[in-house]
């Protein structure tokens, strides 16, 4: 088998571990086998072309269409010997040079460059390794519950990574269209012309009886997130959140409300969480301002009435509910939503305080006509957001 990379030092696997962490720190799911995995395809694969060891190596350690802009960047810096750029990797040097400037590239990958490099900085433990930030598992347990406001620069960034491995199912509802169950429940009907067909395969007799059962849709989304100064630390976290856990949903339409109102479905639509937080920092002009929630649910109401489909949609409205508009104004228009959802559910991060009460106007308003309040201040309260969605999705109005 050749050796890859400098045959006396043996860099090739050294780098591709280091490769792996980086990734790791980048938030690409990346473990052991799949670090194995990649060195074994750079030995078939060879380095005499740079563009098909990347390819090889992408095949087994990206498995998320949104991973893979991430992985590119960061390949092409670690693996690029500024002298040797154009020539075989024989030396597999990793560098921060890129060709890409660094102001330039995504988020992930800048934090991932940044972290010392293994043969700058002392040995780690395998459970140090494993974190990536040295961080114990006390060291997790506590992030799961420490409020999002109270975070440092380092920790707001592993918590932001951490958010978007939450899952959120989106609740789903029988929708009109049938499909061929193999058994059926107890509101399946008899699929007859799939009867007859099946007894005419067996001579006529009946061993298979087919039913129609109406199948699962999930609801239509509406999500309004407050932008405001108060809302600032929530804002970025909770869209990296939502992006990742109602990938898989049906119809998702999110806005951003200030001053004024901000449409971010198209910037959902970017597969990569990077790119659609640099767009929709982009789409905001009211960053850090005030709260009109009135104003942005006429501005809604006026021009995207029809993104509410058929009081089927789940809004959730994610404020701390300091509004500055007129409260007779939010009242009208929270009463016209209420008419055109299914549910309005208000997620406010202030239910972190003990006690908490919603005693400004704006917030009685919303706590008069939403259908319920639920938290969304750290970890553990984003995780325990789907099984609160179902049960109210259940309960009655």
């Amino acid at each position: 088998m050749e050796q890859l990379g400098d045959a006396r030092r043996g860099k090739m696997a050294g780098n591709i571990a280091g490769f792996g962490r980086a990734l790791r720190r980048a938030g690409v799911p990346t473990d052991a086998s799949r670090i194995a995995l990649a060195t074994q395809a750079a030995v078939l694969v060879g380095v005499d072309a740079r563009d098909d060891l990347c390819a090889a190596m992408e095949a087994v350690m990206v498995s998320r269409e949104q991973d893979r802009g991430v992985f590119r960047e960061l390949f092409d810096a670690w693996f690029r010997d500024p002298e040797l750029a154009n020539k075989m990797l024989a030396q597999m040097l990793p560098s921060a040079e890129g060709k890409m400037e660094p102001s330039k590239r995504r988020p992930r990958v800048r934090e991932a460059l940044a972290a010392p490099r293994e043969a700058d900085r002392p040995a780690q433990s395998e459970r140090e390794v494993d974190f990536d930030a040295a961080m114990t598992a006390s060291d997790l347990q506590r992030l799961q519950h420490a409020d999002f406001n109270a975070l440092g620069a380092a920790e707001y960034r592993l918590v932001e990574r951490l958010a978007r491995d939450i899952a959120l199912p989106v609740p789903t509802l029988p929708s009109r269209r049938l499909r061929v169950v193999a058994g059926g429940g107890t509101h399946a009907c008899m699929h007859w012309p799939g009867v007859l067909h099946e007894a005419a395969r067996t001579g006529g007799e009946m061993l298979r009886l087919p039913r129609l059962a109406r199948r699962a849709q999930p609801l239509p989304l509406l999500v309004l997130i407050d932008v405001s100064g108060s809302m600032e630390r929530y804002a970025r976290l909770l869209l990296a959140f939502l992006h990742a856990a109602t990938r898989r949903a049906g119809r998702r339409d999110v806005f951003a409300f200030g001053t004024r109102l901000t449409d971010l479905t198209p910037a959902f639509a970017i597969a990569d969480a990077d790119a659609m937080l640099a767009a929709a920092s982009a789409a905001i002009d009211d960053f850090a301002g005030g709260t009109r929630l009135g104003d942005s649910l006429h501005e809604l109401r006026r021009r995207h009435a029809r993104r509410l489909t058929g009081r089927r949609t789940l809004v959730l409205v994610i404020s701390d509910g300091l509004d500055t508009g007129e409260p007779a104004v939010l009242e009208s228009e929270l009463l016209w939503l209420k008419r055109h959802a299914r549910r309005v559910l208000w997620l406010n991060p202030l239910l972190r305080f003990e006690g908490y009460a919603p005693l400004a106007r704006g917030a009685a308003i919303l706590h008069r006509h939403a259908d319920a309040m639920l938290a969304v201040h750290n970890l553990n309260a984003l995780g325990q957001l789907a099984t609160s969605l179902a049960t109210l999705m259940r309960a009655g109005r």
